[in-house]
């Protein structure tokens, strides 16, 4: 989910944004946010589908998403993990065991 840009060049700037060229301002409608998003997830080469926040970033503030976080979320839409606030508080480990929960004995098994 692309959220709020969280080092836009009109807010907070930072040097590895500076280095890897990735210089936007804070978006100001949908459109602009999902073209930022989208040029991203290109030059960055993300390998991940894409969803972007609505411009009232309400999915932001519903999963305290801001700078970045993950999560694992089960077929009935509860989360199962939710990972301390990125990108020093992720960690793999949480995450494997939680989608493994997910997955079932036969998958982990494999």
């Amino acid at each position: 989910m692309y959220i709020e840009e969280a080092h836009a060049t009109d807010a907070w700037q930072t040097g590895s944004n500076l280095k890897d060229k990735v210089l936007f301002a804070t978006p100001r409608s949908f459109e602009d946010r999902a073209n930022v998003g989208a040029t991203c997830v290109k030059d960055l080469k993300v390998d991940l589908p894409m969803v972007v926040d609505e411009i009232d970033n309400r999915t932001e503030r519903a999963y305290t998403a801001w700078p970045d976080r993950l999560y694992v979320i089960d077929g009935e839409g509860r989360i199962t993990y939710k990972s301390r606030p990125g990108p020093f508080g992720f960690k793999v480990e949480p995450i494997a065991k939680a989608l493994a929960a997910l997955a079932g004995p036969a998958v982990q098994a494999g």
